[in-house]
């Protein structure tokens, strides 16, 4: 512990004195700062459209964007960003490779635990078939080192140098209080980076985190008819992807001291939906941004990454909110990974912080800022 704290701090310096450091330190102007932690897989998805939300929006500086395992692997989501930012103009913005694997779940684990409580659904990278219900176009199961035939072409350009962790370390320590962590994914390179650094977590200024699940049953009656995707959870309201992935991770990243903590539900984005007629609106909309999306995303998908951006960016856009403390549930049992929640009068003080869990959210709204966001200049 005293080599670490001796150690890191003078790792931080040098890193400091780099010329993006001092070109980072130099350019924001009074934007909010945020780093984006994301498993982006692909265009079709929200992924891209949430970061190019914060990309294009004139109050916001993404000082880098941390990519990890989840949806799809690390290399192909490195691929994927690094791509993106070369067609809509923010090749300014580093990316940075972190975690392939979970810290210590597993695919088989994964298949073990199906053997004994039944199967998943959605596994992310893990899945080896699609469920039956599945009508949207993915990508073939594959390992976690090929990068398949990208739609949009590969990247020119490159990773920053380094990982996920030590980059988001340095960050914090640059603009101490300043830095929002925007958790769009499973959050393995924030567990290392808490860990390579005991005041990573506390010096940040907030995370928002978009996992953990409650009572979609409640969201899903009122938007009518479950779609494929909720379907995938409905029967296991407490599984979110997010947090299943890295159980262990999560437990580690919510249990952090950070001075407060935004959890966007997944029952925020039952019903939430990328529409035609938002594609439609985009599709006319003449910038960067909007061709991409328009030549390479999809209206198919929920809107789940857009609706944490969102509230991120207006945490107005929330219409129900709860004060809860969460934890995550990591016996090896039929609730692994599974979201644990108390009202903070009874929860048992076992380092289980109390969030801000966004249950609800102003569905046409944060479809208007996406369009606004989306179909501005690239900066």
């Amino acid at each position: 512990m005293a080599f670490r704290k001796t150690l890191l701090p003078l790792l931080l310096l040098s890193l400091a004195t780099t010329p993006f450091a001092a070109a980072q330190a130099s350019s924001h102007h009074g934007k909010r700062l945020v780093v984006i932690d994301q498993d982006a897989d692909g265009p079709g998805d929200s992924s891209m459209e949430s970061m190019l939300m914060l990309l294009n929006d004139p109050t916001v500086e993404v000082l880098g964007i941390t990519i990890e395992s989840g949806d799809g692997w690390n290399e192909e989501c490195v691929a994927h960003t690094l791509r993106m930012l070369e067609l809509t103009g923010h090749t300014n913005v580093p990316v940075f490779h972190g975690s392939s694997f979970p810290l210590i779940n597993s695919q088989a684990a994964s298949r073990r635990w199906e053997e004994l409580y039944g199967h998943m659904g959605y596994k992310g990278a893990w899945t080896e078939s699609w469920p039956a219900d599945n009508t949207v176009a993915r990508v073939a199961p594959h390992g976690p080192y090929v990068i398949p035939p990208m739609r949009e072409g590969k990247p020119t350009i490159q990773a920053g140098e380094g990982v996920a962790a030590t980059f988001l370390t340095r960050i914090v320590h640059e603009h101490p209080h300043k830095v929002s962590i925007l958790a769009l994914g499973p959050v393995t390179n924030l567990a290392l980076a808490i860990r390579l650094d005991d005041s990573f977590a506390s010096l940040a200024k907030d995370l928002t985190f978009q996992a953990g699940g409650f009572s979609p049953s409640v969201t899903l009656n009122a938007a009518g008819k479950p779609d494929e995707f909720s379907n995938q959870i409905l029967d296991s309201p407490r599984m979110a992807f997010n947090i299943r992935w890295d159980p262990e991770a999560a437990h580690i990243v919510l249990t952090a001291p950070w001075p407060h903590i935004t959890l966007v539900t997944e029952d925020a984005t039952y019903g939430v939906r990328f529409t035609p007629e938002l594609m439609q609106q985009i599709t006319a909309a003449n910038s960067l941004a909007a061709t991409y999306i328009s030549t390479y995303g999809s209206d198919k998908f929920p809107m789940w990454d857009d609706i944490a951006a969102a509230i991120w960016l207006d945490p107005s856009l929330a219409t129900t909110t709860r004060t809860v403390a969460v934890d995550v549930d990591l016996d090896r049992g039929a609730n692994y990974g599974a979201t644990l929640s108390w009202t903070p009068e009874n929860q048992p003080h076992l380092g289980e912080p109390t969030v801000t869990a966004v249950l609800a959210v102003d569905a046409p709204k944060i479809r208007k800022l996406l369009l606004e966001d989306i179909s501005r200049p690239s900066r």
